[in-house]
Protein backbone atom coordinates (compact mmCIF):
# COMPACT_ATOMS: atom_id res chain seq x y z
CA UNK A 1 0.00 0.00 0.00
CA UNK A 2 1.76 3.46 -1.32
CA UNK A 3 0.11 6.08 1.01
CA UNK A 4 1.20 10.29 0.58
CA UNK A 5 1.98 12.52 3.46
CA UNK A 6 3.21 15.72 3.17
CA UNK A 7 3.65 14.99 -0.97
CA UNK A 8 5.58 12.55 0.38
CA UNK A 9 5.35 8.49 -0.86
CA UNK A 10 5.45 6.48 2.16
CA UNK A 11 5.06 2.32 2.08
CA UNK A 12 2.64 1.50 4.79
CA UNK A 13 3.00 4.76 6.32
CA UNK A 14 5.89 4.09 8.33
CA UNK A 15 9.00 6.09 9.58
CA UNK A 16 12.35 5.17 10.30
CA UNK A 17 13.05 4.67 13.98
CA UNK A 18 16.43 6.34 15.06
CA UNK A 19 18.38 6.04 18.12
CA UNK A 20 19.48 8.74 19.72
CA UNK A 21 21.66 9.46 23.14
CA UNK A 22 22.34 12.11 25.52
CA UNK A 23 25.62 13.75 25.45
CA UNK A 24 27.28 14.00 28.97
CA UNK A 25 27.48 17.07 30.29
CA UNK A 26 30.32 16.11 33.44
CA UNK A 27 32.73 13.30 33.85
CA UNK A 28 31.02 10.23 34.69
CA UNK A 29 27.74 11.11 34.02
CA UNK A 30 26.27 8.01 31.74
CA UNK A 31 24.75 8.69 28.14
CA UNK A 32 20.98 7.77 28.33
CA UNK A 33 19.71 6.58 25.27
CA UNK A 34 15.97 6.91 23.79
CA UNK A 35 14.54 5.84 20.45
CA UNK A 36 12.34 8.42 17.99
CA UNK A 37 9.93 7.75 14.95
CA UNK A 38 11.04 10.63 12.49
CA UNK A 39 11.13 10.75 8.91
CA UNK A 40 14.27 10.40 6.95
CA UNK A 41 13.96 13.90 5.44
CA UNK A 42 13.90 15.50 8.99
CA UNK A 43 17.24 16.82 10.76
CA UNK A 44 18.28 14.73 13.21
CA UNK A 45 17.69 16.22 16.42
CA UNK A 46 20.27 18.67 18.51
CA UNK A 47 18.65 18.69 21.85
CA UNK A 48 16.09 16.05 24.05
CA UNK A 49 12.42 17.04 23.23
CA UNK A 50 11.71 17.10 27.15
CA UNK A 51 14.93 18.09 28.93
CA UNK A 52 17.21 20.08 26.43
CA UNK A 53 20.07 18.55 26.97
CA UNK A 54 22.25 18.22 23.66
CA UNK A 55 21.88 14.53 22.10
CA UNK A 56 23.52 12.90 18.83
CA UNK A 57 22.26 10.43 16.67
CA UNK A 58 23.75 6.75 17.29
CA UNK A 59 24.24 4.25 14.08
CA UNK A 60 22.65 1.05 14.49
CA UNK A 61 22.54 -1.77 12.29
CA UNK A 62 19.37 -2.21 10.48
CA UNK A 63 17.71 -5.68 9.39
CA UNK A 64 18.18 -6.96 6.54
CA UNK A 65 15.77 -8.92 3.85
CA UNK A 66 16.05 -12.69 4.76
CA UNK A 67 15.28 -15.04 1.56
CA UNK A 68 15.09 -18.97 1.50
CA UNK A 69 18.01 -20.66 0.64
CA UNK A 70 17.75 -22.91 -2.56
CA UNK A 71 19.55 -26.51 -2.05
CA UNK A 72 20.27 -26.11 -5.53
CA UNK A 73 22.47 -23.34 -5.29
CA UNK A 74 25.27 -23.71 -2.75
CA UNK A 75 26.75 -20.30 -2.04
CA UNK A 76 22.70 -19.24 -1.10
CA UNK A 77 22.69 -22.49 1.04
CA UNK A 78 25.87 -21.71 3.25
CA UNK A 79 24.76 -18.12 3.21
CA UNK A 80 21.71 -18.85 5.00
CA UNK A 81 23.34 -20.81 7.82
CA UNK A 82 25.32 -18.05 8.72
CA UNK A 83 28.58 -18.53 5.92
CA UNK A 84 29.25 -16.43 3.47
CA UNK A 85 29.22 -19.24 1.12
CA UNK A 86 31.94 -21.19 -0.78
CA UNK A 87 35.54 -19.45 -1.07
CA UNK A 88 34.63 -17.68 1.64
CA UNK A 89 37.68 -16.74 3.56
CA UNK A 90 36.38 -14.43 6.50
CA UNK A 91 36.35 -17.63 8.78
Amino acid sequence: MLALRKGLPMIFGVMPTYVYETIPQREGEAPQRFELRQSMSEPALQQHPSTGQPVRRVPVGGTGIMGSASSSNPASAAASRGGCGTGCACH
